[in-house]
């Protein structure tokens, strides 16, 4: 069995693969370590290893790991659903919450980060495939939401997060990549408030390669990394 340092090793050589394909700066993409399932130490070993940030899907993990300094010499994002009433678990501690799926939820993460003197990065994420089973902003409403960030002075938008529908095949989700670049390329040549859009998150262990020809600037790997999550325990 791989070590996580030799498996990060395997994906940066592989995402720089995939970059140079698409005649891409390898250094224009981050490898988020989604760390979900996976202790403290497993993810300071991958943070040892490179992984440019750490990715938690749950509110309760990433309390408790965070209580450990798990996280310590990598930012924080938030990349799972997020409950309203768990947001204050959230806000202020980690560096980003790249799963900003409504805007009940923007404008509470607003009101808890103005509580806290903070100023809170987010993402957008985008249900770019209309899904009726998964949250997200619609592709126009992320470009409404981005034009009202003149109105939460508390956050700050870093760009957009996306989930592709889940696919066997490799090529199967490359139009939702491409289609969530052309968002992320047109809302690059706005100039809103409290925005600089910077970060297009999409791509996980079995499409990231699909997503970095299309344009992914961070891409969220889980697996990969850390082998198959036992869901028995």
């Amino acid at each position: 069995m791989d070590t996580i340092a030799e498996n990060v090793k395997r994906i940066k050589q592989q995402m720089a693969d995939a970059a140079i394909r698409a005649g891409r700066d390898p250094a224009e993409i981050q490898l988020c370590a989604a760390t979900k399932m996976n202790d403290a130490d497993a993810v300071r070993a991958a943070i040892a290893a490179g992984v440019d940030c750490c990715g938690e899907n749950r509110v309760q993990e990433l309390t408790q790991k965070h209580a450990l300094g798990a996280y310590v010499g990598r930012p924080l994002h938030f990349i799972g659903h997020l409950q309203k009433n768990k947001a204050r678990q959230v806000v202020g501690v980690a560096d980003c919450i790249q799963s900003v799926d409504n805007l009940a939820l923007l404008e509470l993460i607003a009101q808890l980060a103005a509580a806290r003197g903070i100023r809170q990065d987010i993402l957008l994420e985008v249900n770019i495939a209309s899904e009726q089973s998964k949250s997200g902003f619609s592709a126009a409403a992320a470009k409404d939401a981005a034009a009202a960030m003149t109105a939460y002075p508390a956050l700050f938008l870093r760009g957009f997060m996306a989930i592709p529908p889940v696919s066997e095949n490799s090529g199967d989700n490359l139009r939702y990549f491409e289609e969530m670049h052309a968002l992320y390329v047109d809302m690059r040549a706005k100039k809103y408030d409290n925005t600089r859009i910077d970060c297009l998150s999409m791509g996980m262990s079995g499409d990231f390669a699909d997503a970095i020809a299309a344009g992914s600037t961070m891409v969220r790997v889980g697996t990969a990394i850390f082998g198959a999550r036992n869901y028995n325990n």
